[in-house]
């Protein structure tokens, strides 16, 4: 299972009752932010959420709406008694950003590991979570993340004996380790006694950026697609061209040519104090989108679960 958190979704500035951008994701005891506005700490704490399993931060890109709660999220991460590594992943110029950030965190009980994004879409692997990053269109350098969980095919009992396979290595070629047969030395790997991949949990999320074709694209067989809404009045789409960002009815738009079974729009302007008010003619392009708010929670499952 997937447990999704939508911990703030405003851009630019905080509200009451309303969190600068961030989203947490928790599977199997390992939880990883995409973003880290301010409050973030403070909408953890209220969700009762751990931050000593905090294995890693992805950075959207370098505005402060998204980053200027890195130095406190570190530092309580530090204060839970963590001392494995926490991965951050950002666009290029990471280093320096973190190291500016850190200069009133400087010491921290684990060590800290940067990975910078380069290239228009990279894929990486952090414990649980399977990450597509993917290049947007905002002012500055900017990515939106694809979360993956894979899923291994079945286990084959019958393909295990087949293959004259010892039962005592069953367990570990399940859950995807090479074991090497101390008997005859013969390699065993998962994929003879595993069947096809089966369909994983995916949730992408996006914001600070123009509808461009890489969204919808990322966003394709999603089972939460998480996407900004930075306006909903669409009078203000020439403003949402000037700074980059989207309207409640061009996220629609990207929702209806994903088509992924759930949506939320996240990171509101200041001015969009009730969001659910332009909300229908989202819903009139793509009926599942919904208004995220401050706390929104879903848990996610395999499809035969």
């Amino acid at each position: 299972m997937l447990d999704v958190c939508l911990l703030g979704t405003s851009g630019m500035l905080p509200l009451p009752g309303r969190w600068l951008t961030s989203l947490m994701l928790r599977c199997n005891g390992h939880s990883l932010l995409i973003d880290c506005g301010e409050g973030t700490q403070i909408a953890i704490r209220e969700k009762g959420w751990s931050f000593h399993d905090i294995d890693g931060i992805c950075l959207t890109h370098y505005h402060a709406d998204h980053v200027a709660g890195l130095p406190g999220i570190l530092l309580t991460i530090g204060n839970a008694d963590r001392t494995e590594p926490v991965t951050i992943i950002g666009p290029k110029g990471l280093k320096k950003i973190v190291a500016s950030l850190r200069v009133i965190a400087p010491e921290l009980p684990f060590p800290v590991i940067l990975q910078e994004l380069e290239e228009p879409e990279e894929h990486l692997k952090l414990g649980e979570f399977a990450i597509d990053a993917f290049h947007v269109q905002h002012r500055v350098t900017c990515y939106g993340y694809s979360v993956r969980i894979p899923r291994a095919g079945k286990f084959d009992a019958a393909r295990a004996l087949a293959s004259g396979i010892p039962q005592k290595y069953w367990n570990r070629l399940q859950h995807g380790e090479n074991v090497t047969d101390t008997d005859g030395g013969r390699l065993l790997t998962p994929d003879m006694v595993l069947g096809q991949e089966r369909r994983g949990l995916k949730v992408t999320y996006c914001t600070d950026s123009r509808p461009v074709p890489v969204i919808a694209q990322m966003a394709q067989d999603a089972d939460l697609f998480i996407c900004e809404g930075m306006y909903g009045e669409t009078e203000k789409t020439a403003k949402a061209k000037e700074y980059r960002h989207m309207t409640f009815t061009e996220a629609a738009q990207l929702g209806k040519q994903a088509a992924p079974r759930r949506m939320w729009l996240t990171h509101y302007s200041p001015s969009l104090v009730k969001p659910g008010r332009y909300i229908q003619a989202a819903r009139d392009i793509f009926p599942p989108v919904e208004c995220g708010r401050d706390g929104m929670t879903l848990t996610l499952a395999f499809d035969d679960e």
